[in-house]
C-alpha cells in the first residue's frame, strides 16, 4: 500500500518512521487519535512488511505473513484513522544489512514530500534492542540530520520512564520529556491494538512491562 500526498496536501501535523506493522499502535496511537481528532493530519512509514516475525500459526510461510501483516495493519490504521501511509519493502529484520544511504533516502524522502511538523521513530537503543529498530533510529537521525535547518520537523523519539531491563540498553536509555494523557482514547486504542493479531505476544510483554503507557504516551523531543 502506498497513499503519498500531493504538493497540493497540508504537511503532516505527526509522521512515524517505524521498521514494523505494529511499531505505530502501542507507543502512539492515543496520540495520533487525539491530533486527528483537532483537526489535523497525521501519516505512517512502514519500512518493511514483517515478513520475518511470529505467525502463532495463523499462516505458513513468511509471504502469507506478510499479507497478513499489512492486512492487520489497515485495520488498525482505520481505527486510529490514519489518513496518510507508506508501506515500504524492506526485508524484514535484515535492515542492519542493506544500503544505509537507501534507507536515510526513505525517509529524507517522506521529510521532504510530507513537510512533518514533527517526525516520531525509535530511540537510539531502539526501545528494545531489536536491530531493526535500531537502525531505523540511525537512518531517520541521519536524514533528519541532512536536512537544512529551516526544514528540519521536530524530532521526537519513543521513550519510557522505565529503564530497560538489558544493562546495555540501559546505557542509552533517555528519559522522557513529553507525555500526553490518551486515557479517551483508551477503548479504541485496544482496539487498534487487537488488530494486530499475530503480535498477541508482543501486547502482552508490552502490557505487562508499561502497563502506565496505555493511558499515558511518552516522548523525548530533541533539543
Amino acid at each position: 500500500m502506498l497513499n503519498s500526498m500531493t504538493s497540493h496536501d497540508p504537511a503532516l501535523k505527526l509522521l512515524l518512521i517505524v521498521p514494523h506493522p505494529d511499531d505505530e499502535v502501542y507507543g502512539a496511537s492515543g496520540t495520533l487519535m487525539d491530533l486527528i481528532e483537532e483537526g489535523h493530519t497525521v501519516g505512517l512509514v512502514t519500512l518493511t512488511r514483517g515478513e520475518a516475525g511470529r505467525t502463532l500459526g495463523l499462516c505458513d510461510t513468511p509471504e502469507e505473513l506478510a499479507r497478513l501483516r499489512e492486512a492487520e495493519l489497515r485495520a488498525c490504521l482505520d481505527v486510529i484513522g490514519v489518513q496518510v501511509h507508506e508501506q515500504l519493502q524492506f526485508p524484514d529484520k535484515a535492515l542492519r544489512e542493506q544500503p544505509f544511504e537507501a534507507l536515510v533516502e526513505a525517509a529524507r524522502s517522506a521529510m521532504q514530500r510530507h513537510r512533518p511538523e514533527t517526525v516520531l521513530t525509535f530511540p537510539p537503543n531502539g526501545s528494545n534492542g531489536h536491530p531493526d529498530h535500531v537502525t531505523t533510529h540511525k537512518a531517520v537521525k541521519a536524514a533528519w540530520d541532512s536536512l537544512p535547518e529551516p526544514q528540519r520537523p521536530k524530532l521526537w523519539y519513543y521513550a519510557s520512564d522505565t529503564p530497560p531491563e538489558n544493562e546495555e540498553l540501559r546505557a542509552a536509555w533517555i528519559k522522557p520529556n513529553l507525555r500526553r494523557d490518551v486515557s479517551g482514547k483508551l477503548t479504541r486504542k485496544l482496539q487498534a491494538i487487537a488488530c494486530h493479531r499475530t503480535q498477541a505476544l508482543s501486547t502482552v510483554d508490552f502490557i505487562r512491562k508499561f502497563p502506565e503507557r496505555i493511558r499515558q504516551e511518552t516522548f523525548f523531543q530533541v533539543p
